[in-house]
């Protein structure tokens, strides 16, 4: 099978980065308890116990609880910020919470990266900004807002296509027609799928194509029933969408002109699952 759009140079895999955000982030500086350290003292703890050490964890995930039962797909996220939890406070959550199939993250414009991770829970993301700890916290939504701040604030869905280069098939016909998709789109309209795995692409064309479109600034992975990789392109309301199978070899090589991919989000059904478990699991803990 051919190379994909997004692969390294000489065919061979291009990695992508993602930093996870969970238990073992969660514990402070030097002196503090670590990760291993919280979550076995909290296994010491009975719920009475429990309670009286957390509270601050308790009212958070109470609050989320609320949130997320009433949230819908098409309607703001919703923050809740870390800053005010101690370790052991901060490593409850992150053992309630576990952590899903969907990880990334977001190349700010200061530089700095944005990291987010999917809770076991979908619709709760665990989100952190490399300025510093304060800028560390649940949110509840289909996709974190910084994902789509970031893909809302590419500079255009117009681009230049110059000229062919030699050898190239079809490389000019496929970009005008990413082009016209990119400036109709609007969010009332279904995505469009241009599926590569299916298009007779040379090499060349496929250089072509990415130095045309260029990189953007969003990496997810999903991980649910195989690896689907996501990367933002340059131009606005364009992705690249690549399922790999167990060789981690593409199996399909896509474009997507839209909003955020759907592989990617949490759907109104998954809010209202997720709202049910996680009271489940906080009457379990503390009750």
């Amino acid at each position: 099978m051919k190379a994909g759009l997004w692969t390294a140079p000489g065919g061979a895999e291009q990695p992508i980065n993602v930093f996870p955000i969970g238990e073992g982030s969660l514990h402070a500086s030097s002196g503090s308890l670590t990760a291993v350290g919280a979550l076995a003292k909290l296994a010491t703890l009975d719920s009475a116990e429990l309670a009286k050490r957390c509270p601050n964890a308790i009212d958070l995930l109470s609050k989320v609880v609320a949130a997320i039962a009433s949230q819908k797909t098409d309607v703001p996220t919703r923050l809740f910020r870390l800053a005010n939890l101690d370790d052991l406070e901060r490593n409850l959550i992150a053992d309630i919470l576990g952590q899903g199939e969907v990880a990334g993250f977001v190349a700010l414009p200061d530089g700095s990266l944005a990291q987010i991770q999917e809770s076991a829970l979908a619709g709760i993301w665990h989100v952190r900004l490399e300025i510093d700890a304060s800028h560390e916290y649940l949110e509840v939504g289909a996709i974190p807002e910084i994902v789509k701040r970031a893909a809302a604030d590419l500079t255009a869905a117009d681009f230049k296509i110059g000229q062919a280069p030699e050898g190239a098939m079809n490389a000019l016909p496929v970009l005008a027609e990413i082009r016209e998709r990119a400036l109709a789109w609007r969010p009332s309209i279904r995505s469009q799928i241009i599926n590569f795995t299916l298009l007779p692409m040379s090499p060349v064309d496929m250089s072509f194509l990415h130095d045309t479109i260029r990189n953007g600034p969003i990496q997810l992975v999903s991980r649910g029933y195989g690896t689907c990789r996501v990367l933002s392109t340059g131009i606005r309301n364009v992705w690249s969408v690549q399922f790999f199978n167990a060789m981690d070899a593409i199996i399909l090589d896509t474009l997507e002109v839209g909003g955020v991919p759907t592989v990617a989000i949490a759907a109104d059904e998954d809010f209202e699952d997720s709202a049910e478990r996680l009271q489940e699991i906080i009457e379990a803990y503390f009750k």
